[in-house]
């Protein structure tokens, strides 16, 4: 029976029994590489579910093993992520790159089809248009801006529609928060789903985290995360967590248990530490990146804000943003009145928000995707999305805005 009691609650204590631990109110690290079983029977019927020849009964708890397959901090971490997005279970991994190929590993294979929307981060555009295709995966992609319809003739017009296996979207799209409507790619994977095989689809929430999208509630089969951002928030760790049904995440902490790319039992400790604040801290940035974008639409040195909190009522972006999102988040992208040498130089000028790359931590971060996050895309493609020389990407952290706004303020003076 699910708790009654709100997720920020229950993130202090939900699936850890201190007794066992002789009283200590938090887990302690759980550094061992294997587990003692109580008989032979056990360690038996433990391995014949961590490997997938059958499934757990009911009433049957999961045994300790080895910490390749499972440890104490990470299923701890793993029950009370679960709780944020209402999964049946989740799989935590050492990155967020680890979380998407491990998925795009195990539900593609050579000849299947992968639709895909642009622009998406670096590393996931560079494992589809590279890795991917050189090992016979095709894969298609298509605009925020482009219809069911379009994406369908598209499909279509590929000649490898029957081919498609899945779908897998970032939304908002990182850097420059479009949306697409979760909705309507379940449709269309619905529609190219047959008796004999499923389209899955697959979000990346990584910029709104679990706070303020649900993707499986929208129709999503499978929701990723980089738990490097938002949810460890300090960036003081890499992580990478995926999520969904029992049937689906079966199948990916198998491929996990095989190619050995879980979290460690310290990351994980540090992720349980960083979900008891997570609610906190994701509000605070929120209620600050209102401010700041406000500023920066105002701003005569700033042409353009792409930002959820300025969409105009009128646009289809903003009806996407009303039916998915309960706050328009803590990411801004914003282009500035010149080109690459003058974005540098407002860059190079910040003093408390860091030039860096990530996002989601408690301190402000800023980068250049043109040159720095997505330097490996195609230059034409980032046209197309675009990605200019004149774009600026900025992760709201904790601070006082009318601090960062300050630090823009005098950093825009040098534009």
């Amino acid at each position: 029976m699910k708790s009654k009691m709100h997720p920020e609650s229950l993130m202090m204590s939900h699936g850890y029994k201190p007794e066992l631990s002789e009283g200590a109110i938090k887990p302690p690290v759980f550094q061992t590489s294997t587990f003692a079983f109580d008989s032979a029977e056990a360690g038996k019927a433990f391995f014949e579910v961590a490997y997938g020849l059958r499934a757990q009964d009911q009433d049957e708890e999961t045994g300790l093993i080895y910490s390749r397959i499972n440890n104490p901090n990470l299923q701890i971490f793993e029950e009370r992520l679960c709780l944020w997005d209402e999964a049946d279970q989740c799989a935590v991994f050492e990155s967020g790159m680890s979380a998407i190929s491990t998925v795009l590993l195990e539900f593609l294979k050579p000849g299947d089809l992968l639709l895909y929307s642009m622009p998406t981060y670096g590393g996931t555009d560079h494992f589809i248009t590279h890795y991917l295709q050189s090992v016979g995966v095709h894969a298609l992609g298509f605009r925020p801006d482009q219809t069911q319809e379009e994406i369908i003739q598209l499909l279509e017009a590929s000649g490898l529609a029957k081919n498609l296996a899945l779908i897998y979207i970032e939304t908002p799209a990182n850097p420059t928060n479009e949306l697409i409507d979760i909705a309507m790619c379940k449709a269309l994977a619905t529609r190219y789903s047959t008796a004999e095989k499923a389209v899955y689809l697959a979000v990346d929430n990584t910029y709104m985290g679990p706070i303020w999208c649900s993707p499986l509630k929208h129709g999503a089969d499978l929701v990723i995360y980089s738990a490097t951002k938002y949810i460890g928030g300090h960036s003081d760790l890499i992580a990478g967590a995926v999520l969904g049904s029992n049937e689906i995440m079966q199948r990916v902490k198998v491929l996990r248990t095989f190619l050995g790319n879980m979290a460690s039992p310290h990351t994980c400790w540090l992720l349980l530490r960083s979900l008891e604040t997570l609610k906190v801290r994701m509000e605070q940035q929120a209620r600050s990146a209102q401010e700041i974008a406000l500023f920066l639409e105002k701003h005569p040195k700033v042409s353009q804000v792409y930002y959820l909190g300025t969409l105009k009522e009128s646009t289809e972006a903003y009806n996407i943003y009303k039916r998915q999102y309960t706050s328009p988040g803590a990411m801004i992208a914003f282009d500035i009145k010149g080109e690459e040498a003058e974005a540098f130089r407002l860059l190079n000028k910040l003093n408390l928000i860091k030039l860096a790359v990530s996002l989601g931590s408690t301190e402000s971060l800023v980068q250049h995707p043109d040159t720095m996050t997505h330097a490996g895309v195609n230059p034409e493609l980032k046209k197309r999305m675009g990605i200019s020389s004149s774009l600026i990407r900025l992760s709201v952290g904790v601070e006082n805005h009318e601090d960062l706004i300050a630090d823009l303020e005098a950093g825009l003076e040098c534009v």
